[in-house]
């Protein structure tokens, strides 16, 4: 795509600090991160969001963040390595892999709610009706 950021990386076009890549996938320093390290792998293939990216692709990008999960818990020393799939901000397929500490300060996970009576069973509906 002419307008993806992503592509414009893959492509050169703009600069990027690269950790990784190979001929299908490549994983580089995020600009605003929420840790040092925080990286993000994507497919060389423009996808707009995992939805739309083959299987195979999907199981792959899977295996290559497992991947660098373990080199950046072993490089940066890190407790562990959280994975996002949030695909709110570029329209590219792409995995946050976030090193993590123990008491870092950082929030464990969005913030959570509690579901109200009757509402977890009319989710479950919904859901099971669109299996």
């Amino acid at each position: 795509m002419n307008d993806c950021i992503f592509c414009k990386i893959i492509n050169q076009e703009i600069p990027a600090n690269i950790v990784y890549q190979d001929d299908k996938f490549l994983a580089f320093l995020d600009i605003n991160p929420v840790a040092a390290g925080h990286t993000l792998l994507i497919p060389k293939a423009h996808y707009n969001s995992m939805a739309e990216t083959p299987d195979r692709t999907v199981g792959e990008i899977y295996v290559k963040a497992k991947e660098l999960m373990l080199v950046l818990k072993k490089g940066l020393n890190a407790d562990f390595v959280v994975l996002s799939v949030v695909g709110m901000d570029v329209p590219h397929l792409h995995i946050h892999l976030i090193p993590r500490y123990n008491n870092d300060g950082l929030a464990s996970f969005w913030p959570t709610k509690k579901y109200q009576p009757g509402e977890v069973e009319a989710v479950i509906k919904k859901i099971k009706n669109n299996l």
